[in-house]
């Protein structure tokens, strides 16, 4: 059975739109997965499909209804975590996107304006997905790269399943650095090692650069890796040329 991707908001025109190109969207030609698209406004009680209103106690915006909201959650049906896209959510991380990936589906509420009333995610229980610190117009461009994270991680979407194990994030680390032809460019050159043919020379050189670049530019995720790795100092044990320390 495919995997299953259903999407609440009042934009579905939004979609696939960037999934439904490159390889999401061989993927989802290919039926390896399958998306839903769900008009929450569909939903709504009144002529003017309403599906917000002014926030108790005053202040600016406007905040989406529950029961329109609920009413839409139940009518979608779908599979999966029921995720709701917001800013103070926790953080989105390589490990959740391999979760979602290997379950059935995930279902994903897209807000607008001020957000989701409180009562709807107390009562649904309703998982609160962050991309980082800052804010969006709405939760439909989330989702879309929660869909893009989560659907090349399936069987079959990527060509070499290998490539996603040298991937940032998925040891703990950042991905080292690539080269490719020309050799020479600018004045540059590549390194020695990766031109040496030694594999194991050229692996601990990766892993040195991963290292490397980690502690540099991601002291949070260093500390978190050496913590993970019992004996491992805080500094690299390879340097950049490749030579041994």
């Amino acid at each position: 059975m495919s995997w299953q991707a259903t999407v609440l908001t009042i934009f579905p025109e939004m979609f696939p739109g960037p999934l439904g190109l490159s390889l999401a969207g061989k993927a989802l030609r290919e039926g390896l997965w399958r998306l839903e698209t769900v008009d929450i406004r569909d939903f709504a009680r009144d002529k003017h499909r309403s599906v917000d209103d002014a926030p108790f106690g005053g202040g600016p915006g406007m905040v989406m209804r529950p029961d329109v909201v609920d009413a839409a959650i139940t009518g979608a049906g779908g599979c999966g975590p029921l995720v709701y896209l917001s800013p103070r959510g926790r953080l989105l991380d390589q490990k959740r996107v391999r979760a979602l990936a290997a379950g059935p589906g995930v279902r994903l509420v897209c807000g607008r304006f001020e957000g989701l009333d409180e009562r709807l995610l107390e009562a649904r229980q309703v998982e609160e997905v962050s991309l980082g610190d800052f804010v969006l117009s709405g939760g439909e461009p989330a989702a879309i790269a929660l869909l893009d994270a989560c659907v090349r991680m399936l069987p079959g979407v990527v060509g070499a399943a290998s490539s996603l194990e040298e991937e940032s994030f998925e040891r703990g680390l950042l991905e080292y650095p690539h080269y490719t032809r020309p050799q020479e460019w600018q004045g540059r050159t590549v390194p020695e090692v990766l031109l040496s043919g030694h594999h194991e020379r050229i692996r601990a050189w990766r892993l040195a650069r991963a290292e490397e670049t980690t502690r540099e530019r991601r002291p949070d995720l260093w500390d978190r890796y050496v913590a993970a790795r019992p004996g491992r100092t805080g500094t690299p044990a390879t340097g950049a040329s490749g030579e041994e320390k």
